[in-house]
């Protein structure tokens, strides 16, 4: 099964594949190595207009939606 997900707000659209990339992303650019992320979990608040993140249930964090 092949499925999308898209977040709309304040005449936004944001794709699920593009929001879990930036979060990976941050995971490589603090010097972990990409295969080292086993879970990722997010958190989206469009009324914050923020994404929060927790890697491998330990390192958490969050970044604003773009």
């Amino acid at each position: 099964m092949k499925s999308s997900m898209y977040l709309e707000f304040r005449e936004k659209q944001l794709d699920e594949k593009e929001i879990v990339a930036k979060a990976k992303r941050i995971w490589v650019d603090n010097g972990n190595k990409a295969s080292e992320l086993k879970s990722l979990k997010m958190y989206i608040k469009p009324e914050e207009n923020t994404a929060y993140y927790v890697f491998n249930d330990e390192v958490s964090g969050c970044f604003p939606l773009d």
